[in-house]
């Protein structure tokens, strides 16, 4: 296994730039996830890894070789795409093996190397079949498998699960950190959604405009990001985020209520931002606010809840907690889990 290192890497299309000096290392086997909203430049770096977009500036190396200037056949990768682009008429075996099969490589070994994949992916029952008589993610295993038999030095995804049903995506999830357990080849995996992000990675890059905000392992950006933009992308559902002011003693969140939360606060920064986790509002008793709505999952409860004039909070209680819309309520905040934030710059202030 090898891994990837990128020196200030640049992407143009004419004069638009749209990746802008990224600098990144990824260990041997490890399971990177790049992750950030649409057109933020994830799907674009991956594609350059691959070798399927020119690299406009900078350094792409995977292992020990220069890779920035290689046809993506001489790069050691295997891309698996969110469309599973298996040929109809062929079986699974035969998609499997068909890139071995057009690379000239004998028969028995391209049976082994399927049926090693195969059993790895639980697809020795379908080996037969034609993609048209699998389900949705019995055919993205079999986009993977074909990419496990080329042995490549590194794998790339770009988006595998986003066309399965929810249940589906799941199970894929469990399959997936299987697999890199299995095999521990080094992965780089793009998404958008923040939970595959955070249940996959060994290591999560935030990207945002091009632009890389965090590196870091998913509890590490859970619990201390960098910025306002990897706080409220980072956990489900997102961080409350709002405007607060300097008091004697801690700040004052106008969004909560009048008290002062008793917090270190820096004396040269006046505009702030406060942020809290939806576990770390609890619900008191008084008349402050008014629910909004309630999504009572089962095993936990969301209270959407606002004071006049203020921005709307999301609160997590047990799922035995259900509030009726209109209903007077009143919001108490953890001071211990107060992050703060410079909003003109929108770095947290530590």
């Amino acid at each position: 296994m090898s891994g990837v290192n990128l020196t200030s890497v640049v992407k143009k299309y004419g004069e638009t730039q749209v990746i802008h000096g990224v600098d990144l290392a990824v260990e041997p086997g490890e399971f990177c996830v790049f992750v950030g909203p649409s057109g933020c430049g994830k799907s674009t770096l991956l594609r350059m890894i691959a070798g399927l977009e020119e690299t406009s500036g900078g350094e792409i190396r995977i292992g020990a070789r220069d890779v920035t200037r290689l046809d993506p056949a001489q790069r050691g990768v295997a891309m698996v795409f969110q469309t599973y682009a298996l040929y109809p008429h062929m079986s699974v075996a035969e998609n499997m093996g068909f890139g071995l099969k057009m690379n000239g490589h004998p028969k028995a070994e391209i049976r082994e190397k399927v049926g090693r994949a195969a059993d790895i992916l639980k697809l020795g029952p379908y080996l037969d079949r034609k993609p048209k008589a699998l389900s949705g993610g019995q055919r993205q295993r079999v986009a993977i498998g074909r990419a496990i038999v080329r042995g490549p030095e590194v794998f790339l995804f770009d988006e595998p699960l986003s066309n399965l049903d929810a249940e589906l995506r799941v199970e894929m999830r469990v399959e997936l950190a299987r697999l890199h357990r299995e095999i521990g080849a080094t992965m780089i995996y793009v998404t958008h959604d923040q939970v595959e992000a955070m249940t996959l990675a060994d290591k999560i890059v935030v990207l945002r405009a091009g632009k890389v905000e965090q590196v870091g392992a998913p509890l590490e950006l859970y619990r201390d990001p960098d910025n306002l933009f990897v706080a409220g992308f980072i956990g489900s559902p997102a961080m409350n985020l709002l405007a607060a002011k300097p008091s004697e003693g801690g700040i004052i969140v106008p969004a909560l209520g009048d008290d002062v939360i008793p917090c270190k606060c820096p004396a040269h920064v006046t505009d702030l931002v406060a942020g809290f986790r939806p576990q770390d509002l609890r619900i008191v008793a008084g008349s402050t606010h008014r629910v909004e709505m309630t999504e009572a999952l089962g095993g936990v409860s969301y209270i959407h809840c606002l004071r006049d004039g203020q921005p709307k909070l999301v609160i997590e209680t047990d799922g035995t907690h259900v509030e009726r819309p209109g209903a007077p309520i009143a919001v108490q905040a953890d001071p211990a889990a107060t992050f703060l934030f410079d909003k003109s710059t929108g770095l947290r202030l530590r």
